[in-house]
């Protein structure tokens, strides 16, 4: 993905030698252009998966997550870190670890909204240590559905996050995977589909 590249040397910043800040165009404002081509390649990328529903956690993950279900043509499930007065009978819930805020979660789905009929594809904004990924699985695995894959937008790749995922089987299609960000450069393992 040719500008998702661009867009990430032009508008990312380097925070640290693990930490990168993409909220110029996906973590806090959104480029609705990108997030549309973004959808369309993982929904090219999963093709011929029998996907009916799109798993993601709130709230990075949803304008990507969003745009690929729209272009595959089903639902869009969020997972939520808080909880709410609505969101109380039949949760699917897990713990996961957030990298970049250092804190534990607690993530919950409606049990309502997903059943062991249905398979899923799992998209995010970052893949790191995927502990966010696992804990979505988690949650999949709880209500009986099977995983296609994940869709990861940005991939630190010098973390264990995809060998990990991959480690339990699980397919990993991730749009830019970073080598490093030593010296507050961005260096991309490949640049393959460019």
């Amino acid at each position: 993905m040719k500008r998702l590249y661009e867009t990430i040397l032009t508008e990312g910043i380097v925070i640290n030698d693990n930490v990168l800040k993409v909220d110029s165009f996906l973590n806090h404002a959104i480029n609705p252009q990108l997030m549309k081509e973004i959808g369309e390649e993982f929904a090219e990328r999963f093709s011929g998966e029998p996907i009916t529903k799109v798993l993601t956690l709130e709230s990075s993950g949803i304008a990507p997550a969003l745009m690929t279900s729209l272009v595959i043509g089903c639902e869009l499930i969020f997972a939520r870190k808080r909880q709410s007065l609505t969101l109380v009978d039949n949760l699917i819930s897990t713990t996961v670890d957030s990298y970049t805020k250092k804190q534990k979660n607690t993530i919950s789905i409606s049990g309502d909204l997903i059943k062991p009929d249905d398979t899923v594809l799992i998209i995010d904004d970052f893949l790191a240590n995927g502990q966010a990924a696992k804990g979505l699985i988690d949650i999949a695995q709880q209500a009986g559905t099977s995983v296609v894959g994940i869709g990861i937008v940005i991939e630190k790749s010098f973390q264990p996050g995809r060998s990990e995922l991959e480690n339990q089987g699980i397919r990993v299609e991730s749009l830019a995977r970073i080598a490093s960000l030593t010296n507050k450069q961005v260096q991309f393992v490949e640049k393959t589909r460019l």
